[in-house]
């Protein structure tokens, strides 16, 4: 008896003891991010894009900020214009009248609150997915599913590639780049395991062509947002730019990437 009234009476003290914290976040005026990711997916005519233009927003802001009323368009080397004209007052800019080609390069301009932001990347070329191995005793239990999608890199030539795999389970889309320093020529993989997939699930796999510039900007952030990258209010390492300049201000930089690939992908049902 004496022990149940010592617990309740340690529970009372620590409810009573919990007092709201209130943190106090530095705050700054809204940056442009720009997600321009240009995908040409193998089999498609790829002449439908779309741009998505948001705003940084406070650290405890729900809702996501658009940015809308701008003025969006790419152009190609031969300066052929597409432009992406704004759905709705989302935030996102949309064309149909886009042409892809391996290895041309294109220039982004966006006006934005009397503003000009650019980028210049090309379209890169994709190996395709060859095969899908799954092994059903893998992960740290030896019970969870793995998925290997072997890929065979072309030899004597720099590629680097960013991957994809996203299921139709309420996971957080797994996100991978790869280089081919030590791999030329050579078939390898990307690798996707999630402990709560199961026979049945559909996994969808990307494998993107992308631009050295834009592999080291993925994996310095996949290294910031990894488990191992430290708490929410942990000191941010460096600002991750992107490959999109602000040339009106260069004090007002932006966040994101123009980024344009070649596509390969697989709707993979897991067994």
């Amino acid at each position: 008896m004496k022990k149940i009234v010592l617990v309740f009476i340690l529970s009372s003290f620590l409810f009573q003891c919990e007092d709201p914290i209130d943190v106090d976040l530095n705050t700054a005026p809204p940056r442009l991010v720009v997600d321009a990711s240009i995908n040409w997916v193998k089999g498609t005519t790829g002449n439908e894009q779309s741009i998505k233009l948001t705003l940084t927003s406070p650290f405890f802001e729900d809702n996501v900020q658009v940015a809308t009323g701008a003025s969006v368009i790419v152009r190609n080397s031969l300066n052929d214009v597409f432009i992406f004209s704004e759905e709705s007052g989302i935030g996102i800019y949309s064309t149909d009248t886009f042409q892809p080609e391996l290895n041309e390069t294109y220039s982004l301009e966006i006006i934005y609150e009397s503003q000009t932001y650019t980028a210049t990347e090309s379209l890169l070329p994709v190996s395709s997915i060859d095969f899908i191995e799954q092994k059903n005793d893998g992960g740290f239990t030896g019970e969870d599913i793995e998925l290997k999608a072997f890929y065979t890199d072309p030899p004597n030539e720099e590629n680097y590639y960013f991957f994809e795999f996203i299921s139709d389970i309420p996971v957080v889309p797994t996100l991978e780049v790869y280089e081919d320093r030590f791999t030329d020529g050579n078939q390898i993989f990307g690798f996707y395991t999630e402990e709560d997939l199961e026979s049945g699930d559909i996994v969808t796999i990307r494998n993107h062509g992308v631009s050295e510039r834009f592999y080291e900007f993925m994996f310095i952030l996949l290294q910031q947002g990894s488990d191992d990258g430290g708490g929410p209010f942990e000191t941010q390492p460096a600002t991750v730019r992107g490959n999109v300049v602000n040339t009106t201000d260069s004090d007002n930089f932006p966040f994101g990437y123009f980024r344009l690939s070649e596509v390969d992908e697989v709707i993979y049902t897991v067994e």
